[in-house]
């Protein structure tokens, strides 16, 4: 986190998932995996992500659970330090620091107290090396520990997780690392290497990509690069040891897991399909195909009611042991280029980009999750090194976000490219958007830009599109012909434009739409898009123009673009003359849609710095160094749901937009206020679940309901409220509920006390209620009785109260029910009209 006074630079997602391999706990409800300097804690039902464990300050490299407590578990990162986490309550228990950067965990039930972590070798830093390393975690009732017992177990190891693994309850140790493959026995302190020849006799390569060994056997699975899979035996002697060959992959073994009582071998690879060895019965397989993309690890939960395969798009596949796939969890996808930029859909407020090969991925920045994937290309996609298939290459949304366009081209091995512009409808009845046009070769050459007006005021839908053969094209809506027929509305090629056989790069339109910029490398033609007439032309120094920002507001007289030479440029549009430059290495310049301000990134000394302004004053508004490593080429500002009052004059920018901004990582970054972080931290830990159950939608409609209602305060729920409440047992129960399990007193203890808390009191209201109603039924008796007539009249009535009025001042003897129930109807009786009466 980057702090610059008020605002500062917080994660607010996109970091891999899939970047180790994720535990299950013994009870199959929750999964952990890192993610990036955090550790997520999803449900297996719900795919909610319940906790975010926060405290390394560096990317975390491993997390295993605690073999003797399996509500707990251990995680390392490249800070140097383990730390040990109630992942149920989201706590951190305790850090052990070790002083170098950790790049594997691993644990075994047979060496308590010894947790083994992959590091650096000391030595050479030109030729890093790394060793197996025991550390023995001291007993301290410190939080923060320093771990100095460590000793070196392998000595030249990979770094890859994946290469190692612990065998037969921790009898032996396994590490592979190129052709080689040790097994390490801790009884005899003694070790055996095996070797394989580089390159089989096929040509395959027989390198080691990942080892499992098997829970019970002294079996040892390896996967290599050729697709093959070998399980090894007789390895506790060198010149006896024996392997059998299996060979489903056609390209490397991404990962190899036993299933816990070791009756499956489960692998996967490239292919995105999970196959499911029989143990030593190899011919017997099973397969889960067409899982997206590649896995890159295999896990069983300790049950073996579940499986779990991660995947090179940044996504986790939880699938039954029955092998059918029960939940999805998809992260940001980490495509090779975010070739579309990064956009906001109008109606969704998601994020949108490239996501897997061939889709567009929207993604929700406030829940950090996946809502959909939009099928662009529409075509199955073949993981094959060298095959040119088609790529999502540009895209743009209207300002309703009822229009998407995107462009999608394939590279051809020596001719001419395919180009596909294609305009798409959002359908309300299904709530996604349907193809509505495709129009093939649009341009001769590859799409550069493409942008829509985004006039509110304008009537027609206008798009605009750039390509590298020299051309600019308006497409425009056209409504359907005939209102009685099935057929929409349809686009058509409106006007072509180009500039003295130079080649476009970006095109832009004024917030009005009454302008349209687009850039001839060096040159700046200013278009009507009414007329579609030449207006004016803006010349720059040599180099290219990049990008260009219309201002909006009371800046719409500006129009700021920045050029490869290094230069950020101000035009007057009403005299058409420079009005200010500065140099200025910009990577990125864009335009906040809700306000005067624009932002521009500049690359400087391998990091990336940050300037807000506007367009009437070279003056920035907010400047702050070194918000990330490396360049920044991919941002956008997201309209806020709520406007922010910010008082600071540095962070008003923030009060209408929010901005976001991808790293060269690939990890999603925002500028945030302190006040703003507080504030949802508060809303975070108000809606934390106190049984860590998976927070549902289902949940959170509930709970909202029960707030509103304790809210309302009426009568009805006051006394249904009084009636309902166990004064006795509430709180023995929420304490009973809330405390861990594993901290709380044996059950004997509490059965006497949880009985209790159930059991109602013996004064209770019921017996006073019980009169009542009989008050009640009496005096209907009563009113029907005088409905079919008495023959007593008001004086005998009055002479009745008055006698049993005396009798009570005389003497008072002890009531029957009966008699009590009778007198307390007659206290409630009207008596003013006696009083009439006895007036002489």
């Amino acid at each position: 986190m980057v702090e610059h006074g008020d605002i500062r630079v917080v994660h607010r997602g996109g970091s891999k998932i899939n970047f180790r391999k994720p535990v299950i706990t013994n009870d199959s409800r929750f999964l952990l995996c890192a993610s990036g300097v955090c550790v997520k804690v999803f449900s297996t039902s719900t795919e909610e992500c319940i906790h975010d464990l926060h405290g390394h300050t560096d990317l975390v490299t491993g997390l295993l659970l605690k073999p003797s407590n399996h509500l707990q578990a251990y995680t390392c990162s490249v800070d140097g330090t383990i730390r040990l986490w109630d992942f149920t309550d989201g706590i951190l228990i305790k850090t052990f620091v070790i002083g170098h950067p950790i790049y594997s965990i691993y644990a075994s039930s047979r060496h308590g107290g010894v947790i083994f972590i992959i590091a650096s070798k000391p030595g050479d830093k030109r030729t890093e090396l790394f060793q197996l390393v025991a550390v023995h975690l001291p007993q301290s009732g410190d939080q923060l520990v320093e771990a100095q017992d460590l000793s070196a177990v392998l000595g030249d190891v990979s770094s890859n997780p994946a290469n190692t693994a612990f065998g037969r309850a921790g009898e032996y140790i396994v590490s592979a690392k190129g052709q080689h493959l040790e097994v390490y026995f801790f009884r005899k302190q003694k070790s055996y290497r095996f070797a394989l020849k580089e390159n089989n006799k096929k040509g395959g390569k027989n390198t080691f990509t990942c080892v499992s060994c098997h829970p019970k056997d002294d079996c040892i699975a390896t996967g290599h690069e050729d697709g093959k899979i070998r399980l090894w035996r007789n390895f506790d002697q060198k010149r006896e040891y024996t392997y059998t060959t299996l060979h489903w992959h056609h390209s490397a073994v991404g990962s190899l897991s036993f299933t816990p009582e070791g009756t499956n071998l489960l692998s996967g690879g490239i292919e995105s399909v999970l196959v499911q060895w029989r143990y030593n019965q190899e011919s017997q397989r099973d397969f889960l195909p067409r899982l997206g993309a590649a896995i890159t690890h295999v896990i069983v939960s300790p049950d073996g009611s579940l499986f779990c395969t991660s995947h090179s798009d940044n996504k986790i596949t939880i699938i039954q042991s029955c092998v059918k796939v029960s939940a999805i969890i998809q992260g940001l996808v980490k495509g090779n280029s975010v070739r579309t930029g990064l956009m906001v859909d109008p109606r969704t407020k998601a994020l949108v980009l490239n996501g897997k090969p061939g889709h567009l991925q929207f993604y929700s920045l406030q829940r950090d999750k996946l809502l959909y994937n939009l099928d662009i290309v529409q075509q199955e996609y073949i993981h094959e090194s060298g095959l040119q298939q088609f790529e999502v290459v540009a895209a743009a949304f209207d300002s309703s976000g009822g229009w998407l366009a995107t462009g999608e081209e394939r590279q051809g091995d020596g001719a001419e490219p395919e180009i596909n512009l294609k305009l798409w409808a959002f359908d309300e009845a299904t709530q996604s958007f349907v193809l509505n046009t495709t129009i093939s070769a649009p341009h001769d050459a590859q799409i550069t830009d493409m942008c829509f007006c985004q006039a509110t005021t304008s009537q027609t839908t206008v798009l605009v599109s750039t390509s590298r053969d020299g051309f600019f094209k308006a497409w425009q809506l056209a409504p359907p012909a005939h209102t009685d027929g099935d057929e929409g509305p349809s686009w058509s090629c409106e006007f072509v434009g180009s500039y003295h056989g130079l080649a476009p790069g970006c095109c832009r339109f004024s917030a009005d739409g009454s302008l349209l910029a687009v850039a001839f490398q060096e040159v700046v033609t200013v278009w009507s898009p009414i007329s579609w007439e030449l207006l004016t032309t803006l010349s720059q120094p040599p180099k290219a123009i990049r990008d260009l920002c219309f201002g909006r507001l009371s800046c719409s007289k500006y129009l700021v673009g920045s050029t490869a030479s290094d230069l950020l440029c101000c035009w007057n549009l009403l005299t058409c003359s420079l009005e200010w430059s500065t140099p200025m290495d910009v990577s990125l310049l864009l335009a906040d849609p809700s306000s005067e301000n624009m932002a521009a990134f500049s690359s400087q000394a391998g990091s990336t710095d940050l300037f807000v302004f506007k367009p009437s004053e070279p003056r920035p508004l907010f400047s702050q160094k070194a918000v990330c490593s490396g360049r920044v080429t991919h941002a956008v500002f997201a309209p806020r749901e709520e406007m922010l009052e910010s008082c600071e004059e540095s962070s008003q920018w923030l009060n209408r937009s929010q901005l976001y901004f991808l790293t060269p990582h690939m990890d999603l970054l925002t500028f945030s206020t302190k006040a703003e972080e507080e504030r949802m931290m508060a809303s975070s830990r108000q809606l934390a679940i106190d049984d860590s159950v998976a927070m549902t939608p289902f949940y959170l409609l509930l709970g909202k309901h029960h707030q509103q209602q304790h809210e309302s305060g009426d009568a009805w729920s006051a006394a249904s409220a009084q009636r309902t409440a166990l004064p006795q047992g509430s709180a023995t129960i929420r304490e009973l509920l809330q405390t861990p399990a594993h901290v709380l007193p044996s059950t004997t203890v509490l059965c006497s006390m949880f009985v209790q808390s159930l059991l109602i009191s013996v004064t209770d209201s019921r017996d006073e209620n019980k009169p009542i109603e009989e008050e009640m039924e009496s005096e209907k008796e009563e009113d029907s009785d005088e409905e079919t007539g008495s023959s007593t009249t008001r004086r005998e009535r009055v002479v009745e109260v008055g006698q049993a009025a005396t009798a009570e001042e005389v003497v008072t003897p002890v009531l029957t029910k009966a008699e009590a129930r009778e007198l307390r109807r007659l206290k409630k009786l009207d008596h003013s009209w006696m009083s009439g009466l006895l007036d002489p």
